[in-house]
């Protein structure tokens, strides 16, 4: 007898809220928002009790106060959801060796033959759901099981919150025939539209032409979009990707174009980004400096050094002389910095090697010491004096949104990510 094919998706029910209604049982059945603090801060979690009122996940903070005076708006606190994330996944690993982190609160498990172990599929998505709430002090999850990963995660969205949704293999085409195309993965705004004009509403109306006409119309992801629409795709479950890229970036309250105050954010965010990559223990060679304009236009900038760093100095320099080459003339709204193309952090010396491209020991030793000061005392224990100026603009006191990411297609799947919102990958059209 054949053995199916078993890919779960567990999915934390707005997780940062939740987290914080736990922590604060006031704030149990009230309309509650993370984030969107500030000026054009964006909502990065909505209470069910506030989407009643249309908040929703992505929003801006203003937009959402708006639909819903009453409701309380609370900072993130990224410490204290990764803290309940880890007990989330350790869960999952009772269950299975093969758990992927997708998202501070998501994971794919391979499922496959665990029946055999835990009972039925329904029975054990339900068994991961008890668990996953004994180990939160109350935590609810949602859980999707289907053959492939991608009909997992549209799964584990269907009987939210706190619920599981089982999709045999013998009823992905009926399941499909129905299923809105915007649901798909990599169908952006852009995409619907496109498939609108053609007369496709659900995934079950793209089939009904060949992948030849799909590919003339939309290349490689026309074949790609013809085949999940069948319900074919990966079932690869990747317990670990290791990063290959760290950034921090803020928006700003009010559009800037000072390029003092640019440079002490990028000095914040280089200093954010260096003490993750000797966290993991990585250097980068390649650095990416990312600017938004007034009017959303974005652009980014690169540069490849000679040797790889994680200091913070070296990608500070590197980041200001990108900046200086943009040499914008309209107001920014964004500024960020980002560090790729990782090596382990060990390397070999050369006798060979120019002297201005080893690292400076000094540097080293000065930033391990503030790495382990901080990690002792928290991030605020020691900032740099060159973040304040005599108007108290703090860079290093506001939140960057940090990411870094780890190998997955369109765009990489963070390792250990710092939004809800996070997709498996973006809308490719």
């Amino acid at each position: 007898m054949h053995q199916p094919t078993w890919i779960l998706h567990i999915d934390m029910d707005a997780f940062y809220a939740s987290v914080e209604q736990m922590d604060q049982p006031e704030l149990r059945g009230r309309p509650v928002a993370v984030g969107g603090m500030g000026g054009r801060g964006v909502i990065s979690a909505a209470s069910y009790e506030i989407r009643k009122y249309g908040v929703r996940s992505a929003m801006p903070g203003a937009t959402a106060r708006r639909l819903c005076p009453q409701g309380v708006f609370l900072p993130v606190r990224m410490r204290r959801y990764k803290e309940v994330s880890a007990r989330v996944m350790a869960a999952l690993h009772e269950f299975s060796p093969l758990v992927e982190q997708a998202s501070v609160d998501e994971a794919y498990m391979d499922g496959t033959g665990l029946e055999r172990l835990f009972g039925p599929i329904q029975q054990f998505c339900e068994a991961i759901r008890r668990r996953v709430r004994e180990v939160t002090g109350g935590l609810t999850c949602s859980v999707g099981a289907a053959p492939v990963r991608f009909l997992a995660k549209i799964a584990s969205d269907q009987n939210k919150p706190d619920g599981v949704f089982i999709l045999h293999p013998e009823e992905v085409p009926l399941f499909l025939s129905t299923l809105p195309v915007a649901k798909i993965p990599g169908v952006g705004r852009r995409g619907q539209e496109t498939l609108k004009a053609l007369g496709v509403r659900h995934a079950g109306d793209v089939p009904r032409r060949p992948r030849e006409f799909w590919e003339a119309r939309l290349g490689k992801w026309g074949g790609e979009l013809f085949d999940r629409c069948q319900g074919r795709g990966s079932t690869e479950v990747v317990p670990y990707a290791a990063p290959k890229s760290c950034s921090a970036e803020n928006t700003f309250d009010q559009d800037t174009l000072d390029h003092s105050r640019l440079r002490r954010w990028l000095l914040a965010q280089s200093d954010r980004v260096a003490a993750e990559l000797r966290k993991n223990q990585v250097r980068g060679r390649t650095i990416t400096l990312k600017a938004k304009f007034a009017d959303f236009r974005q652009v980014t900038r690169s540069r490849s050094l000679d040797h790889r760093t994680s200091e913070t100095n070296v990608i500070y320099r590197t980041a200001v002389a990108l900046l200086e080459e943009l040499a914008p003339r309209t107001p920014l709204r964004l500024i960020g910095v980002g560090v790729s193309n990782f090596a382990p952090r060990a390397r070999q010396l050369s006798l060979l090697e120019a002297a201005s491209e080893r690292p400076d020991e000094r540097e080293q030793d000065l930033e391990r010491t503030v790495d382990a000061i901080r990690s002792k005392f928290g991030a605020k224990a020691l900032r740099r004096a060159e973040l304040l100026d005599a108007s108290g603009d703090r860079a290093s006191k506001k939140q960057a949104d940090q990411r870094t990411d780890g190998k997955s297609p369109a765009r990489s799947r963070p390792a250990t990510p710092t939004s809800e919102t996070d997709n498996d990958q973006d809308p490719p059209f």
